[in-house]
Formats: C-alpha cells, sequence, structure tokens
C-alpha cells in the first residue's frame, strides 16, 4: 500500500466538509504502522469518497514482487450502498461484480433463466459458446483483473479462497460497524424445510445442547452425501435438481465447518443453538464471536485495511468483536460538518414501548403522530416502527382516527417496491417502516421528519444475545441500540443544507442516552444535549390530512433550496 498517493486517488473535483483533513489522518495513521485504520465518519461526510481513495493505493504490478497481492478491495454489507456506488460517476472506476442469480442467462429460450440455474449449472461439462458475452462471467472477469473489485460483504465472504478472488494489497468495507454482526448471520446455519431439501424424511428430535445439534449435524453431513452421489449420476440437471444440489452443498459445507470448529479445544467461537419448538421443529446452529470465520472470511483477503462507519462507537470493543488485535488498528475521528440547528432531535416520549407496557405506549403514540402529522402538514415524513408488530398496531390505530389516507406501509415481501413507490410520490404521506434505519438515503424533499417509535435494543430471545447478557456484557447490548439510532437519525438530514426533525417517542431511548453515554461521539451528544420538547398543534385529523396545496409545497421547497442556513432561522423553517 502507498498511503501518499491518498490526495491524488481521492476522486471529486474539490473537497466538502472535513475530508481533506479526513485523508490526512487516514494517510498519517497507515504511516504510523498500522494494519487497519476504523474511520468514523457522521452521515453526509463523502465515506465513499475517502474509501476511493484509499482503494486506489494498492499496490501496483510494477511496484512489488510477482508474489506480491495488488489491487483492493471495496465492500459493504449494505445492497443499496452498492447501488449508490454503481450510480455515481466519480466511483466509476470501481468495478462491481454480484452473485450469480442477479445475472440472466443469454442463450435463447433461457433468457429468464439466473445464471446460477442456467446450463452451465445444470449440464456437466456444458460448453457455453457465449460464456465471453455471459453478463456475470464478464463482469466477474473485469472485476478480477482490474485495479479494484466492488461487491457486497456477502459475496466477499463467499468468494473466500476462489482463485478468481485471492488476496489483495487493500481491502475497504464501507458500513462496517456491524461485520461481527453480519458474519455471525452469515455463518449461522439454517436447519429447516427451506435448506434441507429431503426435510420431511430427515426431521430433528428435541435439540437439547450442543451435544445433540453436533449429533445431528453429522447425520446430516452424511444425507448430503447421499444425495449429492445420486445427483452426480445425472448427465443433466433440471433447474429443481440444481436448486437441490446447491442447498446440499451449502449445508455439507456450512456443517462441517461447525462440526470442526465444535470439536476444536482451542477455538474462540462460542456456538449456541435454539430450535424453534419442539421435536421435528426447524433449529439454528448459531456462532456468538466469529472470529476464527472472519479470519478465513475477510482478514486472510488482504494485508492492509479500511472500516468506515458513522457508528464504530469503541474502537476496543469493536476490535474485539471481529477478532482484530487493538495495538495494530489505528483510529480516525471526522467531525460533523452539518449544522446542530438542522439535525435536531425532539422529546416526544409517551412512555416506555418495552412488551409489558406496550399496549399503554402505542395508543399515546398513535395520537403523538396524528399531532405530528398536523404539524408537518405538507411534508413527508417517516415512522421507524422496529417491528411488524408495532407496524400492524400502528396503522390499525392510524386508521381508527381517521388518517390512514396518508399512511403507506410494507410488508416483508413487498418493501423495497412499496419504499420505491413512497420516494417516487410528491404527496405528503408518512411512511411506517421496519428495519430502515439504515443504508436510505433521504435527502431534501423526500422525507423532512421521523419519528422512532422504539428503543432498538436487540433481542433477548436470541440465544446468541442472552448468551451475552448472561456474560455481563451489557456495554455491547447498549452499544448495539445506541447505533442503529444514531443510524437512523442520519437518514432525514444529508447534506450541509439540508434539515429535519428526528422525534422520540419511547422514553427508553432517553434511558439509553445516559446508558451508553461514554461510548456517543461526540457530535451526537451535542444532538442529545439540544434536545427538547415541541410545540404541537391538538389532536385533529382534518389538521393532519390538511396538506396545503401544490403551490404552496412548491413555494416552500424553492425556498428552502434557494436561501442557505443562515437566511432563514429553524423556526420559519419548520413552523
Amino acid at each position: 500500500m502507498e498511503p501518499s498517493r491518498l490526495f491524488e486517488e481521492f476522486p471529486a473535483p474539490s473537497y466538502r466538509g472535513a475530508q481533506e483533513q479526513a485523508l490526512a489522518d487516514i494517510r498519517d495513521a497507515f504511516e504510523a504502522g498500522n494494519d487497519v485504520v476504523l474511520v468514523r465518519a457522521p452521515t453526509g461526510s463523502g465515506k465513499s469518497l475517502l474509501a476511493r481513495a484509499v482503494a486506489g493505493c494498492g499496490a501496483r504490478p510494477s511496484e512489488v514482487g510477482p508474489e506480491e497481492p495488488i489491487g483492493s478491495y471495496y465492500t459493504t454489507p449494505q445492497v443499496s450502498q452498492l447501488d449508490d456506488v454503481a450510480s455515481d460517476p466519480l466511483l466509476e472506476d470501481l468495478n462491481i461484480i454480484r452473485g450469480k442469480n442477479n445475472y440472466s442467462c443469454i442463450l435463447p429460450g433461457e433468457t429468464d433463466t439466473p445464471v446460477n440455474q442456467a446450463p452451465c449449472a445444470r449440464e456437466r461439462e456444458f460448453d457455453c459458446q457465449v460464456k465471453h458475452r455471459c453478463p456475470y462471467f464478464s463482469d466477474r472477469s473485469i472485476a478480477a483483473n482490474r485495479e479494484i473489485a466492488a461487491m457486497t460483504l456477502a459475496y466477499f465472504m463467499q468468494t473466500a479462497g476462489s482463485d478468481v478472488f485471492g488476496q489483495r494489497d487493500v481491502v475497504v468495507i464501507d458500513e462496517a460497524h456491524g461485520l461481527g454482526e453480519w458474519a455471525e448471520m452469515y455463518a449461522a446455519i439454517e436447519l429447516g424445510p427451506a435448506t434441507i431439501p429431503p426435510w420431511e424424511d430427515v426431521k430433528p428430535d428435541v435439540i437439547d445442547g450442543l451435544d445433540d445439534a453436533a449429533e445431528y449435524a453429522e447425520y446430516l453431513t452424511t444425507i448430503c452425501d447421499r444425495g449429492l452421489d445420486g445427483l452426480r449420476g445425472n448427465a443433466e440437471l433440471t433447474p429443481e435438481e440444481v436448486a437441490k444440489r446447491d442447498q446440499l452443498t451449502k449445508l455439507r459445507t456450512d456443517l462441517n465447518w461447525f462440526l470442526e470448529d465444535y470439536r476444536d479445544p482451542e477455538s474462540a467461537t462460542t456456538w449456541v443453538v435454539d430450535q424453534h419448538g419442539d421435536a421435528g421443529a426447524p433449529a439454528t446452529i448459531k456462532p456468538v464471536n466469529p472470529e476464527r470465520y472472519l479470519k478465513h472470511t475477510v482478514w486472510d483477503r488482504g494485508k492492509k485495511f479500511l472500516l468506515l462507519s458513522a457508528t464504530i462507537l469503541s474502537r476496543d470493543s469493536f476490535c474485539a468483536g471481529v477478532g482484530l488485535d487493538p495495538d495494530r488498528v489505528g483510529m480516525v475521528e471526522v467531525p460533523h460538518t452539518f449544522p446542530l440547528e438542522h439535525r435536531p432531535l425532539f422529546d416526544v416520549t409517551q412512555g416506555k414501548m418495552t412488551y409489558e407496557h406496550r399496549d399503554e405506549t402505542l395508543p399515546k403514540i398513535a395520537r403523538i403522530l396524528v399531532r405530528l402529522m398536523a404539524k408537518h402538514s405538507d411534508e413527508k415524513g417517516l415512522v421507524h416502527c422496529h417491528s411488524y408488530a408495532i407496524q400492524d398496531q400502528l396503522e390499525t390505530l392510524l386508521r381508527e382516527h381517521g388518517v390512514g389516507e396518508r399512511i403507506r406501509s410494507h410488508d416483508r415481501e413487498d418493501r423495497d417496491g412499496q419504499l420505491g413507490a413512497w420516494q417516487r410520490s410528491d404527496e405528503p404521506t408518512v411512511f411506517l417502516s421496519v428495519k430502515m434505519e439504515e443504508a436510505l438515503d433521504l435527502e431534501g424533499d423526500l422525507c423532512r421528519w421521523q419519528l422512532l417509535c422504539k428503543a432498538p435494543y436487540p433481542n433477548t430471545n436470541d440465544s446468541r444475545v442472552a448468551r451475552r447478557l448472561e456474560d455481563g456484557q451489557w456495554g455491547w447490548y447498549y452499544r448495539t441500540a445506541l447505533r442503529t439510532v444514531i443510524q437512523a437519525c442520519g437518514r432525514v438530514v444529508r447534506a450541509p443544507d439540508d434539515y429535519g426533525h428526528t422525534y422520540l417517542g419511547d422514553s427508553s431511548l432517553l434511558e439509553l442516552f445516559d446508558l451508553a453515554r461514554t461510548d456517543t461521539p461526540d457530535w451526537f451528544r451535542a444532538q442529545v444535549e439540544a434536545m427538547e420538547q415541541p410545540e404541537l398543534p391538538p389532536f385533529s385529523a382534518n389538521a393532519a390530512l390538511s396538506t396545503g396545496t401544490t403551490e404552496r409545497r412548491t413555494r416552500k421547497t424553492n425556498q428552502s433550496t434557494q436561501q442557505s442556513a443562515d437566511d432563514h432561522p429553524l423556526s420559519d423553517v419548520w413552523d
């Protein structure tokens, strides 16, 4: 890696905010001998441009010996983040590769077939005459041979050990705050009808602990071997048989990984198992500290690493969670350059939203939401519901209050479609969302206000969470929730001249800010300390539905884009 190239590799024609200083700090951190540099940079600070600059510092063939790794990887856990990179003209030299299921075969009669089920996957020794034009293999070849290959974290981990995507000099991971949790999710082994083709014939008895899980895993590996042996006898497979083969292959690999690690007395990984019911019910085998998994899939893939996020809250805790030695990890802090008055927090808390208090608190939040809709009668809003149960109850209450026509929502199957429709609409509707605290860019009039319904603590019914709390890892518990809150607050203020309200409905959020105070970035602590209770109009469904005229909305939009922050006090913009 050549950190001295950082400034010449920066892809934008000029710097904004604290980018120039951030580049200098990153350069100094690498030149100080750190193998890994963490960058804590707030939303809107241009992390992707910093990432591109570092990726451009990867070794070139002329600079190192023939056996030394060259080039860089750029990866992110968020598909939407990769889409943003693909559409950014400043990042056009990040050559993107996606999984096979994202590409369609180009053979006649197969154009509706994803590449992972195409004839090359179905027929033994199939000789594809158009492989050089196949969109997947073309993108893969380009990404493998260019200086910077970009991919999702899932694809990056899946290609560990491949001949195509071997070790490179530099690895850049954007939105890296959840790396440990993402690794736990990818390494989890789901055992049920969706992952085990002959499920009805091999359902487990009651799995009471890891010894039972290991015994069942051994049995399943035998089943996988038999199934794969049977499929190998076929010269050509149907699409259904291809899917079965891929399922069995992945399952066998995952089970062998678990068994090998579980039997290793020196392994740092702690495994837990959940069975979702009695005998015959599906089960999940999950790692709590997947350090070994990350070593193989991430840390062995590069020599130098840059990890960026707005919410790497504690260097030491982050390192412990992903298997890094803090002595080889540097930290760069990028200040927030957005005016504090453009990103205010407001306390509209109505009580606790824990399960035992929810029935009492949620109706109050519904009423306060109607008042917020009246205050922001001609502006789009977002509600972070935290769960589909809360979303469903809240939507029912709002419809009972007579404001249903201004509400939009989604379910698990149509979340992307409904979100896209809401974003494209000019109407001042309110979107009830679940798990959209991250990777959502709502700049400008796309959304001017949002409500957090519930403190986003991890689910204590998850065995991994329960195990950590049994071990006294309460700091991790509070940091995880705070991290999600900070991510959520960044959805509606995306640029220095952007502005947006964030309202807090759950009083547990106020407790969280106290409990996680020592891990709170200075710039977010300033938001918390400036928080106040807003003046809201009285409860009125008619006022909540009175969206004003199109002319008024157009005039307001023009004013907000033409005036600078100094030209319009906060009260003039929002009241």
